[in-house]
């Protein structure tokens, strides 16, 4: 039988669940599977050196997350469409002796919203976040029939940059700049930066924001129960935390990596066993 020898790249990984849930899909579908951490805080080399290692190795594929998913795309032999149309890659296969880039964060965030907010209104919809998870939300939501997608970033040069590129693909009136204030007039709310992770405490928006009736998404799931949407929920909000939306993008991985079919399903079910939560919304 032959075997899977896959790692996860990105800082400040060591909670992650990626690994258990990839291995125990791996179990249930009858296949040898390896899945290791590879942190760049501990490892003190730059992520074309690890791309380099890992492929000597002999890896089978890599996930890649912050705040290195636009980082690897000069290391990368080549770059499936969707995911050069993000500008960001979190999924690389190794093989026949090529590095190939994949996006899996926008199907996933995608599935996750459409299966936790099903009938969440998205005329206007605020974007927290323009780096590599940021970008990939925010493809899957003018996707998804988001009318105008407003886009925040602390780097202002780095928001401008993304909604470009979202003007390019979904025309001039679907994206733009906007600041926090904008929070107070959406319909909707997408977090997708570190901010409400163990390591980055706190909120990324003041609680007096957040109005009843909109809808806040996050898609940091470790805690699920983010300042944001505890806040969100005090004040009437409906929220959807970003447990779903892990689990459907290492089901979208796990088939890149091994070309079998992943139970998502199965995969919810694991993650709330690991979390002791349901992964929808709340």
């Amino acid at each position: 039988m032959s075997g899977y020898l896959i790692g996860l790249v990105g800082t400040g990984i060591g909670p992650s669940l990626s690994p258990a849930l990839h291995e125990r899909e791996a179990d249930e579908l009858g296949l040898r599977y390896l899945y290791r951490r590879l942190d760049l805080d501990v490892l003190r080399l730059p992520i074309g050196e690890v791309l380099a290692a890992a492929r000597t190795a002999g890896f089978d594929g890599l996930n890649i997350t912050h705040p290195v998913k636009q980082q690897v795309l000069p290391y990368l032999d080549d770059v499936a469409p969707d995911a050069a149309a993000l500008g960001a890659v979190n999924t690389v296969v190794f093989r026949e002796g090529l590095a190939t880039g994949h996006n899996t964060d926008a199907t996933g965030f995608a599935r996750n919203l459409t299966r936790g907010l099903p009938d969440a209104d998205m005329d206007t919809v605020v974007l927290l976040g323009a780096g590599g998870a940021g970008a990939a939300v925010a493809h899957a939501l003018l996707s998804l029939g988001t009318g105008r997608l407003i886009v925040h970033d602390v780097d202002a040069t780095r928001a401008g940059t993304l909604v470009s590129a979202l003007r390019r693909r979904f025309g001039d009136d679907r994206a733009l700049s906007g600041s926090l204030d904008d929070v107070r007039g959406a319909d909707g709310l997408v977090h997708a930066t570190p901010t409400g992770m163990a390591a980055y405490p706190g909120s990324p928006v003041p609680a007096e924001s957040l109005r009843e009736g909109m809808w806040v998404a996050d898609i940091v799931y470790r805690p699920l129960e983010t300042t944001l949407l505890k806040q969100a929920r005090e004040r009437g909000c409906r929220t959807l935390h970003g447990g779903g939306m892990v689990v459907f993008q290492a089901a979208d991985s796990f088939r890149l990596f091994t070309g079998a079919e992943p139970d998502a399903d199965r995969m919810l079910r694991h993650f709330e066993a690991l979390e002791g939560k349901p992964a929808h919304a709340r």
